[in-house]
């Protein structure tokens, strides 16, 4: 299966440091669900692995979470392009759970509900917690300069190695042109 994993918030929608709470605030970055659109069309599922710890910290519903994502699928469609799966953590960052990436209990959940080892399968995140994942578990992490992917390059988060591009388009891009 050839499979394609994303971060959420700063990958294809904007981010914001007070959390995106309502459908209203989520705004795609521009070229993301093209972006998509354009893995599907060349035979790549896509999935989300996204930390929500705002459903933790009280900053918004389940429901509400669920309204961003139908938004987000809505808007993907006018494109012709779906996410197979949204998996995500509802912790916030002092619960010891598994699926708090850097952890890597979404990705194994994605390799078992998948049923596709993750060795090799690009995932696109905007956080040195994406890469971190992404290397527990084989899986190849890219950074994207959108959402706080900049910010963590300018800091020296990231690892020697990992590509990075300036945003989910350019990555598709990327990503195709290796087929």
């Amino acid at each position: 299966m050839k499979l394609v994993i994303l971060d959420m918030d700063g990958v294809i929608n904007q981010e914001s440091d007070d959390y995106i709470k309502t459908e209203q605030e989520w705004q795609a970055i521009p070229g993301s669900l093209q972006a998509i659109a354009r893995l599907n069309h060349n035979g790549f599922h896509v999935v989300t692995a996204t930390n929500q710890s705002g459903l933790a910290r009280g900053k918004l519903t389940l429901k509400e979470l669920n309204r961003i994502h139908r938004k987000m699928h809505n808007h993907l469609a006018q494109y012709g392009g779906v996410i197979d799966a949204i998996f995500f953590c509802p912790h916030g960052p002092d619960t010891d759970c598994a699926c708090r990436k850097p952890k890597p209990g979404l990705f194994k959940e994605i390799q078992r509900r998948l049923h596709t080892p993750l060795y090799g399968i690009p995932v696109i995140g905007d956080r040195l917690t994406d890469i971190q994942a992404a290397q527990t578990v084989g899986a190849r992490p890219m950074l994207v300069r959108t959402g706080k992917g900049q910010q963590q390059l300018d800091e020296g988060l990231i690892p020697d190695g990992v590509p990075v591009y300036d945003d989910l388009a350019q990555t598709a891009t990327a990503l195709l042109s290796r087929k």
